[in-house]
């Protein structure tokens, strides 16, 4: 089980960026799948997921909006389109599955800053 996240980078008070999440060596379609995020000194924290085929998301309070997760079962991938963002959405971004979590990727820093 392989998930290598990108996509992320360094984007002023106002950008938007889109995340993605490469998904192998397990059948992608079968999982709700979740992006979370970890800042510094923080605990990880559970931003959005989406279900098996895509039709359902939920996201936390304060990227209501502002975010939207999306999943292509075809390509194994996961996205997260993030607008609006800002400072306090820098983080560490991870995705995973929802239950029976794999392990962690390395991955993406997203930084906004002006």
């Amino acid at each position: 089980v392989q998930l290598v996240e990108s996509g992320g980078g360094l984007v002023q008070p106002g950008g938007s960026l889109r995340l993605s999440c490469a998904a192998s060596g397990f059948t992608f379609s079968s999982y709700v799948m979740s992006w979370y995020r970890q800042a510094p000194g923080k605990e990880r924290e559970l931003v959005a997921t989406i279900s098996r085929p895509g039709s359902n998301t939920n996201y936390v309070d304060s990227v209501k909006g502002r975010f939207t997760i999306s999943r292509d079962n075809a390509k194994n991938m996961l996205y997260l389109q993030m607008n609006s963002l800002k400072p306090e959405d820098t983080a560490v971004y991870y995705c995973n599955r929802r239950s029976s979590e794999a392990a962690w990727g390395q991955g993406t820093q997203v930084t906004v800053s002006s």
